[in-house]
């Protein structure tokens, strides 16, 4: 009802305003407001200075009645009259979607030439590198960090670490379609304290210090719950996004109270499709940018690692 209201009265009033402007002119064109013998309207200011009352010059009052015919056969042809979308059905979101599929098809066409280079050769083409490193800090680096250095739930890509595969055309799938990885929660099927077991067991495979009796207790649940994902050894699986647990790597934390909740209550981490957002050219070369990151020193990565 309130929609309707707003639409009528967009539209009363803006007719009603140009047809307003054309009897004002239609009016003043024809009136004569005290018309003296000599033209004047009878207004004198410093003694002989006469407001004389000829009519608009007729080319004036043809642009005044030219803009009143254009805003009519614009607000026919274009939205502008409530919800009346126009006889053109244009939108700003048409123009501007139009506008971006222009530009995209003339940057595809720019970058048609690295279809002639190899993986390898653009995992090392600095020009593609540095556009790589551009698309990575548009679309990426608010998870990741600008240096691909990660966040808690948010893999740092600067390491030797890999959640979900880490050659070139399994990284180009994980950009392109994205990834969701499910850790389901185990509370309500090992309880408290298997859950601590649990928590004791993974950290004893990490390396990590804890109670040995509690790890022990912990294996048996490990192997019949944790295995199928994880692997018998905790090396993980690549092919499902479950993390290695014996490494130094970790996604959410490897404290007590965060593992804790790691595997009571579960985890669920998304990486977004970006095939509706980046074409094949830009995919290849932000993985070809994050290729590098995983490629530098040791230092450099340990460094980044800390941050």
């Amino acid at each position: 009802m309130l929609d309707s209201f707003w639409h009528w009265f967009v539209i009363i009033g803006s007719i009603a305003n140009i047809l307003a402007c054309w009897w004002l002119l239609r009016w003043s064109a024809k009136t004569k407001v005290n018309q003296t013998s000599n033209n004047t309207t009878g207004h004198v200011w410093d003694e002989d200075l006469q407001e004389l009352n000829n009519p608009l010059p007729r080319w004036w009052l043809g642009l005044f009645y030219i803009s009143i015919v254009f805003a009519l056969a614009y607000l026919f042809f274009y939205p502008g009259l409530g919800n009346y979308k126009g006889s053109l059905g244009w939108t700003q979101v048409s123009q501007l979607e139009e506008n971006i599929a222009a530009a995209e098809s003339e940057i595809a066409e720019t970058q048609k030439f690295w279809n002639d280079y190899s993986n390898e050769d653009l995992a090392t083409n600095r020009s593609v590198l540095e556009t790589g490193k551009r698309i990575f800090a548009n679309n990426c680096a608010m998870c990741h960090g600008s240096g691909g250095q990660g966040a808690t739930g948010y893999p740092n890509l600067a390491d030797a670490d890999w959640q979900w595969g880490q050659n070139f055309d399994q990284l180009v799938d994980i950009i392109t379609n994205g990834r969701t990885a499910a850790m389901m929660p185990w509370i309500a099927s090992l309880g408290e304290d298997g859950v601590k077991e649990v928590s004791a067991y993974v950290r004893k495979l990490g390396g990590l210090e804890h109670d040995a009796t509690t790890a022990e207790a912990g294996m048996a649940h490990y192997n019949k719950t944790c295995i199928g994902c994880h692997g018998p050894t905790g090396n993980g699986l690549q092919a499902l996004g479950a993390p290695n647990l014996t490494d130094k790597y970790w996604l959410y934390g490897s404290d007590d109270e965060t593992l804790y909740e790691t595997i009571a209550k579960g985890r669920r981490g998304q990486m977004p499709a970006h095939k509706d957002l980046l074409n094949k050219y830009r995919i290849r070369a932000v993985t070809a940018y994050v290729m590098s990151l995983s490629k530098k020193p040791e230092t450099d990565q340990a460094n980044a690692k800390s941050n």
